[in-house]
């Protein structure tokens, strides 16, 4: 790179540091998901204005801050990942008792969830290192975001997906032209055979919680809520310090609730936050090795036969479990656990706000019903939950979430017999 920006790597597990030429995915020694260094010293010599690129209305207005060149080219979907909206849900925060709720949406993403942020970052990296194909493993979301940015800019990727995924989302990775293999086995089989392909035949693996890279596109959601919470109270400086923010993530692999982690920690490493906020990760009861951990108090995960509604955070063994656990313990945050039965209310009680969202997004309101009712939440905190990806990847689990619409003559009588309990 051409400021050298990007140091380095450090092991999240024996704290090995590696130049950027020594590895490419995780720790040698141990296995450890590595994070990547950042020149903080050399940043901290420049102002604030010089980290945001204010014209850019996309994650790449945080260039400064990535491990990657500015990748170019014209306005695709590959530049539009990002800078996603921040929705006050008034209603649903007088439902809950609270005075301060926002959703930040990440359906409004180009391929439809938050995993376009970790893709356009890999993808901008595989570029830089010449890479002809780009691999990953995926339930849907991870493997769209990657053939979607792809597409944009005529990148070759192929996607290991269980046989299992959700039929919209397989859907979105042939329209965009990625070589698709369906395999007849878990996400985690799914993710072991990717490892084995990418040494095989030279591919550059996207695999959450394997390529450091990822966690790196994903911080950028938590640039985006610092910039935003900056903004919220401009003239109320005093207000901003003595609330802090709880921020409520669904947890499958780990990956995005560690690299918001990462977002906010590299904030503090270059002195543009005091406290970090506190971070709530939520997992479903079918799937909950990390939180199981949590509970356990220990960092050694253990996996689980995950079987759950919500696919994109259904995992057997969480592969960046141990940086989610920290996001939640550094922080003063917590592990919830929610059932597939909460997680189809949630999708419901988003609806009714006009927020539409997949099973995986609506576990993180669900957690916040949760932490609520437990006293883990107070009325006074200010919360804002992560909606990962939108409803429309799985149609199947949102008609599980409401009753089917009936089927009436086309006559005013049939009308006036289904309205009766209608509140116009």
């Amino acid at each position: 790179m051409s400021d050298r920006k990007f140091v380095g790597y450090l092991c999240s597990l024996c704290g090995t540091e590696y130049t950027p030429e020594q590895v490419t995915y995780t720790c040698p020694k141990d296995g450890g998901n590595l994070d990547v260094i950042l020149d903080f010293e050399g940043l901290r010599r420049k102002k604030i204005d010089s980290f945001i690129l204010r014209n850019e209305a996309s994650l790449w207005r945080y260039l400064p801050l990535l491990p990657v060149d500015d990748p170019g080219g014209k306005m695709t979907p590959f530049r539009a990942a990002g800078w996603t909206p921040v929705f006050s849900v008034y209603r649903l925060a007088e439902q809950l008792g609270l005075r301060n709720l926002w959703v930040k949406d990440e359906s409004r993403n180009p391929s439809a969830s938050f995993k376009d942020r970790a893709s356009s970052v890999v993808i901008a990296r595989a570029r830089e290192i010449g890479a002809e194909v780009v691999v990953t493993a995926s339930t849907g979301n991870a493997g769209a975001a990657l053939a979607g940015m792809a597409a944009a800019i005529g990148q070759k990727t192929v996607i290991f997906a269980p046989c299992t995924a959700p039929p919209a989302k397989i859907a979105q990775l042939l329209i965009y032209g990625a070589k698709v293999l369906l395999v007849d086995g878990s996400y985690d089989d799914a993710f072991d055979l990717t490892i084995q392909a990418s040494h095989e035949f030279g591919w550059y693996c996207r695999n959450t919680g394997y390529n450091p890279f990822t966690a790196e596109g994903k911080k950028t959601a938590a640039l985006e809520i610092w910039e935003w919470w900056e903004n919220l109270y401009p003239h109320d400086l005093e207000r901003l310090r003595n609330i802090n923010l709880s921020i409520f993530i669904p947890v499958g692999d780990g990956n995005i609730i560690s690299g918001v982690h990462k977002g906010f920690k590299d904030l503090k490493s270059l002195d543009l936050l005091d406290t970090l906020p506190r971070i709530f990760g939520v997992q479903s009861e079918g799937s909950a090795a990390v939180a199981n951990a949590y509970f356990a108090a220990t960092e050694i995960i253990t996996p689980v036969s995950a079987k759950t509604i919500a696919d994109s955070i259904s995992v057997d063994l969480p592969r960046d479990g141990v940086r989610a656990l920290r996001a939640a313990t550094q922080t003063g945050g917590t592990f919830i656990i929610v059932s597939d039965a909460d997680i189809l209310a949630a999708i419901a009680e988003l609806g009714r706000v006009g927020i539409f969202a997949e099973p995986a997004g609506a576990a993180a309101f669900a957690g916040l019903v949760k932490a609520v009712k437990n006293g883990q939440i107070k009325p006074d905190d200010a919360v804002l939950v992560l909606n990962t990806g939108s409803g429309l990847k799985d149609i199947k689990a949102a008609m599980q979430a409401v009753h089917e619409a009936p089927v009436i003559e086309p006559t005013l009588e049939a009308v006036k017999a289904h309205i009766s309990d209608f509140k116009l």
